[in-house]
């Protein structure tokens, strides 16, 4: 069961002591591959999740998966957790974990939506001017690629929201005829 309250003292907790430590963006790194591994297997996080399974067996699970790809402290922390029996958190942490590093260092996370792949040169005038009219130092452009929009794109960030896709157009088109807008100008 989900408890963001609990992964979010306990990502700030690894949070001040990375930095304290200085390998603030080594353990970003180390989360960073952690929660890909969540996301590509559910097998892995049912396994944590389930109660039946000793906590010595997860120990050795996750010792393998960070062994040697994570530094001192990622491995302690998740040594931590599991000693005490948090380990099925540990997803909700990185991800507790990733929001608090890009609000510590003012990384503003928008998402670009178009109906075709864009190009780089594309992708850097839309962080340009983010950067400039939003007033942002650092902007993390994630760029999606849905057809259903048609054509256009979908601008999401700082929770805003521009919509100037075609679908949208002709949504909005169809609402129109639909209420029989045009109907009641002719009279």
């Amino acid at each position: 069961m989900p408890n963001p309250r609990l992964a979010t003292r306990y990502a700030k907790s690894l949070i001040d002591l990375s930095n304290e430590k200085g390998q603030l963006e080594e353990v970003y790194k180390d989360v960073l591959y952690l929660k890909s591994i969540f996301e590509n297997s559910q097998e892995l996080v049912n396994f944590l999740n389930n109660p039946v399974i000793t906590s010595d067996q997860k120990l050795e699970v996750v010792k393998a998966l960070d062994s040697q790809r994570t530094g001192e402290i990622t491995k302690s922390f998740n040594r931590l957790l599991i000693r005490k029996g948090r380990e099925s958190y540990l997803p909700e942490i990185a991800e507790a974990f990733i929001d608090q590093y890009k609000e510590y260092k003012g990384i503003h996370t928008v998402t670009l939506t178009t109906a075709i792949p864009v190009s780089d040169e594309v992708k850097n005038a839309i962080i340009n001017r983010i950067k400039r009219d939003g007033h942002m130092r650092e902007v993390e452009l994630i760029c999606v690629v849905q057809e259903n929009i048609i054509g256009g794109f979908i601008l999401e960030g700082n929770g805003k929201r521009i919509d100037a896709s075609v679908a949208y157009d002709l949504t909005k088109i169809r609402n129109r005829f639909l209420t029989n807008e045009f109907i009641y100008r002719f009279r």
